[in-house]
C-alpha cells in the first residue's frame, strides 16, 4: 500500500501518519484567555527540542472547519501554557478534557479536576499531574491553512515542577515512578510499564 498525500483524503493521511509514528508523548496544555477562563486539552504531536534554552514544541492542528482550537487563541492571546505530565494516575480524567466543549465551558470543571497556581505563567497547573512545564511563547509557525493543518507552538520552559517522590538517587525522574502515557493511532493509547536499558556505544 502507498498513500500520496497530494490526491488521498487528509483524514487517511492523518490516520497513517498516527499508526507510523507512535508512541507519541502528550502534551497536556493548559491555557487561559484574557478573560482568566481555564483551558485544559492534550496533544499528542508533541516534544522536547532542546535545554538551552529548554524548549517544547507541540501542534493544536486546525479543525476540520479550519478553526482554530481554544489553546491556541488562548496562547496567541497571552504567550504562556503549562505542558502537565500526562500520567497513567489521571488518564481518564485526561480523556475527558480531550472532549469538544462549547465556548466558555471549563475542561478541567468538566473532568473534575483541581487546579493550583502557577509561579512563572498565568494558566495554572492540573493537580493530580506529578510534573509541569510553565512555558512562554516563542512563536507560532503556522503550517497550511487546510483542516488538519499544524500549528508549531514554540515555548520556552521557565520552571519545571517535578514531585520529589519522581526522583531516583541520582535525583533523575525514574520513568518507572512516572507512569507516563502516550498515544498510538485511534483510540488506542500506551504505558510506559516495559521498560529496559540500552547502553550507547562508546567508541
Amino acid at each position: 500500500m502507498t498513500i500520496d498525500p497530494a490526491i488521498r483524503d487528509v483524514v487517511e493521511v492523518y490516520r497513517a501518519l498516527t499508526g507510523i509514528v507512535t508512541p507519541r508523548p502528550i502534551a497536556w496544555v493548559s491555557t487561559v484567555d484574557r478573560q482568566g477562563l481555564v483551558n485544559l486539552a492534550p496533544f499528542s504531536f508533541f516534544n522536547v527540542f532542546g535545554s538551552a534554552p529548554p524548549v517544547v514544541v507541540f501542534s493544536p492542528t486546525l479543525r476540520r472547519d479550519r478553526s482554530k482550537k481554544d489553546t491556541l487563541l488562548n496562547i496567541e492571546e497571552t504567550g504562556e501554557f503549562v505542558v502537565n505530565a500526562a500520567v497513567e494516575t489521571a488518564i481518564e480524567a485526561l480523556n475527558l478534557t480531550a472532549a469538544e466543549l462549547p465556548k466558555g465551558q471549563s475542561e478541567p470543571d468538566f473532568a473534575g479536576l483541581v487546579m493550583v497556581p502557577s509561579e512563572r505563567v498565568k494558566p495554572p497547573r492540573v493537580a493530580i499531574s506529578p510534573a509541569h512545564l510553565e512555558c512562554r511563547l516563542i512563536q507560532v509557525l503556522p503550517v497550511g491553512n487546510q483542516p488538519l493543518s499544524a500549528n508549531l507552538v514554540i515555548g520556552e520552559v521557565v520552571l519545571i515542577h517535578l514531585d520529589d517522590a519522581l526522583l531516583n538517587a541520582e535525583g533523575i525522574v525514574d520513568p518507572g515512578k512516572l507512569k507516563s502515557v502516550g498515544r498510538l493511532n485511534g483510540d488506542s493509547y500506551i504505558r510506559t510499564t516495559d521498560i529496559f536499558d540500552l547502553a550507547r556505544p562508546v567508541l
